[in-house]
């Protein structure tokens, strides 16, 4: 049976048994910061199980077939993946759940006839494992299946325990495994030291039989079962919960190796089809045969390759398009720098392979190829999945070369044969180096240096990235004021309003001046006061929108907001106080002018983001923004700068969508419903069960808590001041609304109207097209005198400054050579006269020197004759500029230097002929 096969009979099975299917959940937690990953079915159903949410429309059987991934964090899987027979980064974890319904009986059933009625794998080639105090589930599994006693067996609570935390929901689990000696035809008992593994009795029952071919794999767990019925307490206190639970969980890779009878995962229709794809690309065969298992292989080159590079390589493919397709971008923190862990792993097997072109964008392709009829935002997401993933092994590329370069460096190969010692330790600077410059994770080189016999020292690297880390904050912390969340405290130690009740709360959305009461102060360095006010018109800094500012004034004092943070949920204002603070009265105020024009840039973002996707294509994503009162700044995924003729149409869409001065409706959903009508969730964000959804309709539906104009009139017009990128497959807008942007374009007329005062040309009389003519006919005259110039250079006459170079050169070796200083006012009339020579010395070199704005320029021509022996300008360049301290390059037949000044210039010229004669 077909992964996909497996993976709808689960469903299926679970349907036919008043279970709702419920789609995976993305790969990105939404609303769990515990967790770098979706790791388990049971993680979007985490609310539930804590008794913190009802299940959605009261249904309390669910399943599904989850997207997880286990490469980061607590489950790091990353150093195991390719060189055992089931870890992955990526895997889909089949599931079924009770919340409060079915228990242990059904479970165990629903369990047991789904893997030997559906599945069909013989009772007698299965096992179960329960918790050692579990007699309830050893009972069960005896009534309600049948099977032997003996097939039992009792684990303590490290393999059948489970609990979330160390208090709080718990219970044991139980386990079916298959026995894989009768079910894979690949199936041979390991050998030990001293021959064949003792276990060969396959009619041996005893608990020591089944640990010690668990531990052999012979025994392969496909089924856990999860029976939460206890709370612990923080003093170990097991307490049963009102309404126990279950969550379920069955490997799909496992059951499919199961059912194809083979051992190894990889070796099943879910991942061969990758390796094909990875033999194709590199041109070397995996060296697999069924039934028999994994032979050697061998390079083009004869040496031999470790079969595991193209292991990896297909895992790494799955893992990298299933994060990118839920919007994880390569980068250095969190989620992304894992994922770009990930794609450099690959990047580097596919070198052992002998590629050194883009590898791993191959076997991403046929990835989507295979998968996304079940999960179809790999087809929806394909050309961001592709592009990005070949930026990614394109720029790892460019640095593995000098990496790997510097690596031999530290860590010189030699004889490690028949020897445990260590040889050496990769230092923390070293290894901090390679990771900052050319791009090594840190955990790549800890396996490089293992191949090597070396260790690296792990403490070093962190000291070195905690410095980085903490320069970049200084650097940041002095550009700008900035008060974090730990510097105020608990709120309960504030000082407090006597009396004070509910407070912090935020209505901004509706006024920007309010007459409130301050509910608590708490008193900051250099004369800083954070106040809490029982209503807040003041947003705090979420979603790419910047804080707002104003004031807050009492009896006799007054606070200058810069500052405004959440502290457990409550709008806190931060400012500078002036007079003698108490409670009482106090009137908040939000300066309308600065609210209107963050209101404007918020709508305007939404209305550059539909643009972007509706011009560029639905690979776009936000991957950023900021949003503030004098400009908007928006990142997303693309790769390549944005074409003009693009760029001028994602401007008019978003023009087009404020001049037709559409209503913005703003209204609260049911998280699920929002989505399903259309809603974009921005990606990284955290949202709640009920969210805020703004709508311009027609134009843009956007999950968002920020403030927004209530029609998009009132925007008046956008224009976008810069483009540019910020990161691989990252781009950057720069765009300003209002009277922001109507300063902007006055600003460009008044710098052309200077350039046509310059011109003397009258714009207000002939138009803006008369400074374009004007201009049009000075490059004209420009041109013109360019040529006479050369024609001059190029003449015969005994004084021309040509003849005057090309009689003073001297023969070496054969060779005219002339070195001489010019007169020559820029780069071009250097380069000018450097042709002249050239064509009038075909046989010789010419080294010409000039000095601009006191700057010195090198220019170094070949001619004709000396080409064809090989005499190249570049070369000859950068060995000159080189002996004042210079660099420079070209074409072999001409070539430039800069150099520092005037002195440099001589140094340069007085060496120069030593230089070409070497050559010649």
């Amino acid at each position: 049976m077909h992964a996909s096969a497996i993976r709808q009979a689960f469903l299926d099975y679970f349907a036919r048994n008043a279970h709702v299917v419920r789609p995976s959940s993305s790969l990105v937690p939404g609303d769990d910061p515990t967790l770098l990953f979706t790791n388990a079915g049971m993680v979007q159903f985490k609310k539930i199980f804590l008794g913190m949410e009802d299940p959605p429309d009261g249904n309390r059987r669910a399943t599904t077939s989850q997207k997880c991934v286990r490469a980061g964090g607590k489950h790091n899987d990353l150093e195991q993946v390719g060189h055992t027979a089931r870890h992955h980064t990526f895997f889909e974890m089949l599931g079924n759940f009770s919340f409060g319904d079915y228990f242990k009986r059904d479970a165990i059933r629903f369990g047991w006839e789904f893997v030997t009625d559906v599945l069909k794998i013989p009772a007698e080639h299965l096992r179960v494992t329960v918790y050692h105090e579990d007699d309830e589930a050893r009972q069960l599994w005896k009534e309600v299946t049948g099977i032997p006693e003996t097939r039992i067996y009792g684990l303590g609570a490290k393999d059948n325990f489970w609990q979330m935390a160390d208090t709080g929901p718990c219970g044991p689990c139980s386990e079916i495994y298959v026995d894989l000696a009768h079910l894979a035809r690949d199936w041979a008992f390991p050998k030990d030291a001293h021959g064949e593994w003792t276990r060969t009795d396959l009619t041996d029952y005893s608990l020591d039989a089944f640990v010690e071919g668990a531990e052999a794999g012979r025994f392969l767990e496909i089924w856990n079962l999860v029976f939460m019925q206890f709370d612990r307490q923080a003093d170990g206190t097991m307490v049963p919960l009102p309404k126990p639970s279950v969550d379920t969980g069955a490997g799909l890779e496992r059951i499919a190796a199961v059912l194809s009878g083979v051992t190894n995962n990889y070796h099943t229709a879910l991942f061969l089809p990758l390796i094909e794809r990875v033999e194709k690309v590199v041109g070397i065969t995996y060296p697999y045969r069924p039934g028999q298992g994994v032979g050697t292989a061998s390079g083009p080159d004869g040496r031999e390759i470790d079969p595991a590079s193209f292991r990896v390589i297909a895992d790494h493919a799955r893992a990298v398009a299933f994060l990118l397709a839920d919007g994880v971008f390569p980068s250095n923190e969190g989620r992304g720098y894992v994922l770009r862990r990930i794609l450099r792993r690959a990047v580097r097997h596919a070198w052992l392979l002998g590629r050194r072109e883009p590898t791993l964008v191959h076997v991403v392709d046929k990835v989507i190829d295979m998968m996304h009829d079940v999960y179809p935002e790999l087809k929806v997401r394909r050309k961001h999945i592709i592009e990005t993933t070949k930026a990614e092994e394109e720029r790892f590329l460019a640095t593995i070369g000098g990496g790997l370069e510097r690596f031999e460096s530290l860590a010189p190969t030699g004889s490690t044969q028949g020897s445990t010692s260590i040889r050496g330790t990769i230092s923390g600077d070293d290894a901090f180096r390679l990771y900052d410059t050319f791009g090594f994770p840190i955990d790549l080189t800890e396996l490089m240096a293992r191949e090597r016999g070396y260790l690296v020292d792990i403490a070093g690297f962190e000291q070195s990235l905690q410095a980085q880390r903490l320069q970049s904050q200084e650097e940041r912390r002095s550009k700008k004021i900035a008060v974090v969340a730990d510097d105020l405290g608990d709120v309960s130690q504030w000082e407090h309003a006597s009396g004070d009740a509910a407070h912090g709360r935020f209505v901004g959305y509706d006024v920007t001046t309010i007459e409130t009461d301050v509910a608590a102060v708490r008193h900051l360095a250099d004369g800083r006061l954070a106040v809490m006010l029982r209503e807040s018109p003041f947003y705090a800094e979420s979603g790419g929108q910047v804080s707002d500012r104003g004031t807050i004034e009492g009896a006799g004092w007054r606070v200058t907001v810069d500052d405004v943070k959440k502290i457990d949920g409550r709008v806190t204002a931060i400012g500078t106080l002036e007079g003698e603070f108490h409670f009482g009265a106090a009137t908040a105020r939000v300066p309308g002018s600065r609210r209107r024009d963050t209101e404007r840039n918020h709508t305007a973002t939404h209305l550059l983001h539909a643009a972007l996707r509706k011009v560029l294509g639905d690979h776009v994503h936000q991957a950023g923004s900021v949003v503030e009162p004098d400009r908007l700044r928006f990142d997303f995924t693309h790769h390549g700068p944005i074409k003009p003729e693009q760029l001028e149409e994602i401007e008019r869409w978003v023009n087009h969508a404020i001049w037709e001065s559409v209503p913005v409706t703003i209204t609260e959903k049911k998280y699920a419903d929002a989505v399903a009508g259309g809603a974009m969730a921005l990606f990284g964000e955290k949202y709640g069960d009920v969210v805020r959804v703004v709508e311009v309709p027609g134009f843009s539906v956007e999950l968002c808590g920020g403030t927004h104009v209530k029609n998009t009139g009132h925007i008046a017009a956008l224009r976008i001041v810069q483009e540019q990128g910020v990161a691989a497959g990252v781009r950057r807008i720069v765009a300003l609304t209002g009277p922001k942007a109507f300063e902007a374009l006055r600003d460009k007329e008044r710098a052309l109207e200077g350039i046509a005062e310059k011109l003397k040309v009258n714009v207000h009389a002939a138009g803006i097209d008369a400074i374009s003519k004007r201009l049009d006919a000075l490059l004209g005259e420009k041109k013109s005198l360019e040529k006479k110039l050369e024609e001059a250079l190029k003449g015969s006459g005994g004084g021309s400054v040509v003849q005057g170079i090309v009689s003073a050169a001297e023969s070496v070796n054969g060779a005219r050579v002339a070195i001489a200083m010019t007169d020559a006012e820029d780069v071009d009339a250097l380069k000018t006269l450097g042709d002249a020579v050239r064509e009038a010395m075909p046989d010789g070199v010419a080294v010409l020197g000039a000095l601009t704005d006191g700057k010195g320029t090198l220019l170094v021509v070949v001619g004709d004759a000396l080409r064809a022996k090989n005499v190249n300008a570049g070369a000859l360049v950068k060995d000159i500029a080189a002996l004042a301290g210079g660099r420079g390059g070209g074409k072999p037949h001409m070539a430039q230097a800069g150099l520092g000044d005037e002195e440099a210039l001589k140094v340069a010229l007085a060496g120069a002929r030593e230089i070409v004669a070497k050559s010649l």
